[in-house]
């Protein structure tokens, strides 16, 4: 029984990954933000701005909504984690989050192709990510009490791999059945489902509704499995007690170098990732003209990737340990960034294409491979290696500090890409910030022991 609960959990946990992704793969990457991208360049075109402007214009309005949702997320998950710790309740937390990303996620709906509802769709699009992001960094702090420190990184591989399956059934759905090309019907030739209007992009529009019932469908088998422990502190902890802890916890990470390393190293790496998965989308719309419907294949592409490396990582990360995992995956988005700063439609670094050439195209799907497979073993060898550094006992606040570091730097990008973009007037010179964080990232990683400093 006791080891058919085990599983039970650990199944629960990761049907987090599976409810969730669809957030991310369809929000965040691949359906709606090429189209608030799309509609926000019309929209600023009908003020008068120029073509390139709009464009520049559209891609730093949503790199400043990021910004202002990575910097909420950096300095509160430390202080909800060490709550969480001392409490010993977390699912109260997960329903909120939950409910709130629900809620903003079925209002995207109502941003209409002519630019209306387009600041409220921007809002409730990073308040849902936000609450989405902050219930997934809850989660990770169960990771340690569901396997061995050698376990963990298959099982967060596996859960990282099935929830990128989830992202490829949740494209294949809106892509099949519900987001429209220019011809007004699906992928397949069909008519958006439900008799939804193509004129209004109703099929793309649905993509809201479609993540709202996805994640609350999903998260059922995780609310069933998933408990808070059966003994809990008579009395609550005072905010004068979870902020001791917290200081405590700093000054320990302070005197710990591989500790430290690893949490600044993936502080870079992370947020170059993030900066990837958001804009890729955009910038397949803006520089190479993209349909909403070829977008969502590269979605697929990636998600494919992402899923058979995450488990792939997974099992090299228990026979080798997180840290090569992570190296390689690093070096492989370097590569990716170097050809998205050359590549536009009439040439790829130095090589001058035809008029019409499907040459970018297929490049980009290469590197839309790249991007999700080198960035879900990346993400998921992170998570295993915080493990190899966490203290079993405080782990929601020692995820919290993960979650910090991975967002606290995360204005950074977003800025930086806002700046070069604005500043260069170009889409792909935008990216450069990109392949600098990365190569931070690498130089703090020398300093990371390859087994961590187990504290466990």
């Amino acid at each position: 029984m006791a080891r058919q609960s085990s599983r039970r959990r650990i199944w629960g946990w990761m049907f987090f990954d599976w409810a969730q992704q669809p957030y991310a793969t369809l929000g965040l990457t691949f359906i709606f933000s090429p189209y608030f991208a799309a509609v926000a360049a019309e929209y600023y075109l009908g003020t008068g701005m120029g073509e390139d402007a709009a464009k520049a214009q559209a891609q730093g309005l949503w790199s400043s909504a990021q910004t202002v949702s990575g910097l909420f997320i950096a300095f509160s998950a430390p202080l909800l984690g060490a709550w969480a710790d001392a409490s010993g309740r977390k699912m109260p937390w997960f329903w909120g989050f939950t409910a709130l990303a629900v809620i903003c996620a079925a209002t995207l709906w109502g941003l209409l192709p002519d630019g209306t509802g387009l600041m409220m769709a921007l809002i409730a699009f990073w308040v849902g990510f936000t609450a989405s992001e902050s219930a997934f960094n809850l989660n990770n702090a169960t990771l340690p009490s569901l396997g061995t420190p050698d376990e963990v990184g298959r099982i967060s591989g596996s859960a990282s791999a099935f929830g990128y399956w989830g992202g490829v059934v949740a494209l294949f759905v809106m892509l099949l059945f519900f987001a429209e090309t220019e011809n007004g019907t699906t992928l397949i030739g069909l008519a958006p489902a439900f008799g939804l209007d193509p004129e209004t992009r109703e099929g793309t529009r649905f993509v809201g509704p479609f993540i709202a019932l996805w994640f609350a469908l999903f998260m059922v088998p995780f609310f069933l499995w998933n408990r808070d422990p059966g003994a809990l502190p008579q009395e609550r902890p005072g905010g004068g007690q979870i902020l001791r802890g917290l200081r405590a916890s700093l000054r320990d990470m302070a005197e710990r170098p591989s500790y430290r390393s690893f949490l600044l190293a993936s502080m870079f790496y992370r947020d170059s990732l993030a900066a990837l998965y958001a804009y890729g989308g955009i910038y397949a719309r803006l520089v190479l003209g993209w349909e909403i419907t070829q977008i969502g294949v590269f979605g697929i592409i990636a998600a494919i990737a992402a899923a058979l490396l995450s488990w792939a990582g997974g099992l090299a990360d228990q026979r080798l340990g997180p840290k090569p995992v992570i190296t390689i995956c690093v070096w492989l988005l370097i590569a990716v960034g170097v050809i998205i700063i050359g590549m536009s439609r009439d040439h790829i670094l130095w090589i001058s294409l035809p008029e019409g050439s499907a040459l970018p195209d297929i490049v980009f799907y290469i590197c839309g491979a790249i991007i999700g497979g080198a960035g879900g073993a990346l993400y998921s060898a992170s998570r295993s290696m915080m493990v190899r550094h966490a203290d079993r006992a405080r782990a929601a606040e020692a995820f919290g500090l993960f979650a910090l570091t991975g967002k606290a730097t995360a204005f950074l990008a977003p800025a930086l890409i806002t700046f070069f973009t604005l500043w260069t007037q170009s889409n792909q010179l935008g990216f450069l910030p990109v392949i600098l964080l990365f190569l931070m990232g690498l130089i703090l990683l020398r300093w990371v022991q390859p087994d961590g400093d187990r504290a466990a």
